[in-house]
């Protein structure tokens, strides 16, 4: 290593968590590639004037997150972690309780505890045998498809069961969406910022991924059209319905623009709505617009309980048998006690008691949001989970995000929801559906008075 990418002055109180922090941003920027030796303990102490024990704590810290690994005789060394997402949580621990405003997640409350323990001691009585032991998806979910199309048609996505693929959650289904759209070595594009863990999956899946233009709408219709004029694009990702970090909402002219592009250059288009029908008042779905060309995905887990993993892959007629190839090799079929949970809420009118009832807290939530935050310029969507805070000058997001852990709040650096190569603008998430109203409305009066002051140098604890 030809010079030690962190100075003392970058490192704030507490200084173990700060030097681990700031080891985790290095190492994710490349600055600390794969298989670098990191200095000895003592030796680091010594360069940053900490204790040994805050370097050794920082390390241990490291090491348990899977950053580093240490070597009798050798020393500590960068582990390969080459196309890993940057998480927009909270994931370093913490000494001290911290109001968590990075994860993104709907409101939780008893009433969920105790509709599942009902459903629960239902299901011990008359659990149909098929979902103990059958491994055939087609057959053992097919009252699931029907019940999940009734579903979907009623949130505003009318829908042939046929189409249905069942998945473990939202992230299975995006998955399978760009296994059958695109093959590899082709180009997928989706807003510049965007979802968070679709950068590392397409390099996963060997697909290249490209970043355009976003505005309040989301993805720029200019900026689409010039990235199918230079280049074969073969998949358009978006999240047009506020689910993407920015909060874009796109209207119906918007939608129906990007649609006849896509049409105009064979484009496939996969729509991300995890949040399904929590916003009763949506424009049409992608997949009403063109059901012949967009892969669209919903579930279960943002709008209606987050440990119930299912969601719903609906795909163009033409690309049944190929999606459920590629489902069948990766994940063979979702987990069918899911299914049956999942459907007898929808059959007995639970699902739709606990849509309606996340739809009031978060209108409350969203009420907080407004009367803490005043006149600082944010954006957020009818019933969100999260805001998008862009940051005035001159705070840099990741200082912002810093000074807020230090007073007890964790919130998301825009930089984490970077597709592309250019810098991401100076911005936060904040998310509002973790913890109580309480907490909440403390966090986001913390964060309100550090958006309204300059930054500052913190002291270190050494």
């Amino acid at each position: 290593m030809t010079k030690w990418p962190i100075q003392r002055e970058d490192l704030v109180r507490p200084a173990y968590r700060s030097l681990a922090r700031k080891l985790v941003e290095a190492i994710e920027s490349g600055d600390l590639p794969a298989g670098t030796q990191l200095p000895t303990h003592r030796a680091l102490s010594y360069e940053l004037e900490l204790s040994v024990q805050t370097v050794s704590r920082a390390y241990d810290e490291l090491g348990r997150l899977g950053f580093i690994s240490g070597e009798v005789g050798r020393g500590s060394f960068v582990r390969g972690r080459d196309g890993d997402a940057q998480v927009p949580w909270n994931r370093t621990s913490s000494g001290f309780n911290i109001i968590d405003l990075s994860m993104l997640a709907p409101v939780t409350g008893d009433i969920h505890a105790q509709c599942m323990a009902q459903t629960l001691s239902e299901l011990s009585r008359d659990l149909p045998q098929s979902t103990l032991v059958s491994f055939r998806p087609r057959s053992t979910l097919e009252r699931h498809v029907t019940e999940a199309a009734r579903w979907i048609t009623a949130g505003g996505v009318p829908v042939d069961p046929e189409r249905i693929i069942p998945t473990n959650g939202n992230t299975a289904a995006m998955s399978v969406a760009l296994q059958t759209a695109a093959l590899p070595g082709e180009l997928v594009v989706t807003e510049t910022l965007g979802h968070h863990t679709l950068k590392s999956l397409t390099s996963t899946l060997g697909l290249r991924l490209q970043g355009l233009s976003i505005d309040s709408e989301g993805i720029v219709p200019e900026a689409f059209e010039a990235a199918c004029r230079n280049d074969a694009v073969k998949a358009l990702f978006l999240m047009p319905s506020g689910l993407g970090p920015t909060c874009a909402f796109a209207g119906t002219e918007r939608r129906q623009a990007l649609c006849d592009i896509a049409k105009k250059y064979g484009v496939w288009i996969i729509e991300s709505d995890a949040w399904g029908p929590i916003n009763p008042a949506r424009s049409p779905a992608f997949a009403e617009l063109a059901p012949d060309q967009t892969f669209y995905f919903t579930g279960v887990t943002k709008c209606l309980l987050p440990g119930l993993r299912l969601g719903w892959l609906v795909v163009p007629e033409t690309m049944i048998s190929a999606a459920r190839n590629r489902h069948l090799v990766t994940n063979w079929m979702a987990t069918p006690l899911m299914a049956e949970i999942a459907t007898r809420w929808i059959v007995d009118g639970t699902a739709q008691a606990l849509l309606k009832w996340q739809r009031k807290n978060l209108d409350r939530r969203n009420a907080i949001v407004r009367s803490k935050f005043g006149p600082l310029d944010f954006a957020s969507s009818p019933y969100g989970m999260h805001v998008w805070l862009p940051l005035p000058e001159p705070w840099k997001a990741q200082d912002f995000v810093e000074h807020a852990r230090n007073e007890g709040v964790a919130v998301a650096a825009s930089s984490n929801f970077r597709t592309g190569e250019e810098a991401a603008p100076e911005a936060v998430r904040i998310c509002v559906g973790i913890g109580t109203e309480q907490e909440l409305a403390k966090g986001l009066s913390i964060i309100a008075r550090l958006a309204g002051n300059s930054p500052e140098p913190a002291l270190l604890a050494i």
